[in-house]
């Protein structure tokens, strides 16, 4: 998975860098068929706003939040985005629908 992170208004350091690539590295083990990551971080005076988008195999999938502190934010984005991921996988894995049933000509 390539993950990039951007930084408005901040500086993006080696600690938030290694604390999102472990947050959102905890998606592999659900669904490993993540193609990108782009994480964007901002702040706006007290305002710390934490966004995702990921692509994967036929979707993206966007999911954003606002917190008090930008740790916070991360960690909640990271639980929003992993449901969200846990349920497109749930949705491309279900076999539960029945086929079609063939029409069986009778012989008379």
């Amino acid at each position: 998975m390539n993950l990039h992170i951007t930084g408005r208004n901040l500086e993006v350091t080696p600690a938030i860098h290694d604390y999102v690539h472990n947050k959102i590295g905890r998606l592999d083990k659900h669904f490993d068929s993540v193609i990108e990551a782009q994480v964007i971080l901002s702040i706006e005076r007290l305002k710390h706003t934490a966004e995702i988008t990921l692509r994967v195999a036929g979707k993206d999938i966007h999911c954003s939040n606002s917190e008090d502190t930008l740790y916070a934010a991360i960690d909640v984005l990271a639980d929003k985005v992993e449901r969200q991921v846990i349920k497109h996988k749930a949705k491309t894995t279900n076999h539960a629908h029945q086929p079609h049933k063939r029409m069986e000509a009778s012989l008379a």
